[in-house]
């Protein structure tokens, strides 16, 4: 049956790329985890959701900066949806800056484990189309540092990839850590916020 030979292509697929199978995992949590919000009316009132995170206090903004920064190792979810949730849970001011924490210190994990694991994981973590698509700049030294300011400045490009790639050429720390610190803020400050006035106006949550 057709389906079943789907079924065993995506298995096979995912066994092959374990950074994908991680990533559906996580997604498939990710909705079980919206569905139960929806249910619980977490989705429709803002002082709901802050007074669901009252008991854990500043652990809360602890915790939510580590999952930005593991998110950004292991993609689970799309990157804007974590922005947006630090928005809705934090604030304009603290969520934009929670995200900024939890984003740039993933961002220099991505670069020190693809640094020391080398190309082959970008292979096991990511489409190889998605490598090869960026392949031919990875070998541009003279340019990649310029590419890569460019495209992590905006909002556009697969930044955890980006990061991933960065740490396989020979990109110092130093740059590598101004170009992120330096780039990223207006990304983030453009998910967070659009899409927090795309949630709220066009969709009706957290009003």
């Amino acid at each position: 049956m057709k389906w079943m030979q789907t079924l065993r292509a995506l298995a096979a697929g995912l066994a092959r790329n374990p950074g994908q199978l991680v990533s559906a995992l996580g997604f498939g949590l990710c909705v079980a985890a919206g569905v139960w919000m929806w249910r619980a009316g977490l989705l429709s009132s803002r002082a709901a959701l802050q007074e669901f995170l009252a008991p854990f206090g500043p652990w809360a903004a602890a915790l939510f900066v580590a999952f930005q920064a593991v998110q950004v190792v292991v993609p689970v979810l799309p990157g804007g949806l974590g922005c947006l949730a630090g928005v809705v849970l934090f604030g304009p001011f603290w969520g934009f800056l929670y995200n900024y924490m939890g984003i740039c210190l993933g961002s220099f994990a991505a670069f020190g484990i693809a640094r020391s694991c080398g190309r082959p994981l970008l292979y096991k973590m990511f489409p190889a189309a998605l490598v090869e698509k960026y392949d031919r700049w990875s070998t541009a030294h003279d340019r990649f540092a310029r590419w890569f300011a460019l495209l992590i400045f905006l909002p556009v490009a697969p930044d955890d990839y980006l990061c991933f790639l960065a740490g396989t050429t020979t990109m110092r720390w130093r740059t590598y850590i101004a170009i992120i610190l330096l780039c990223k803020p207006f990304a983030i400050a453009l998910y967070s916020l659009g899409l927090t006035l795309v949630a709220q106006r066009l969709l009706g949550l957290w009003a």
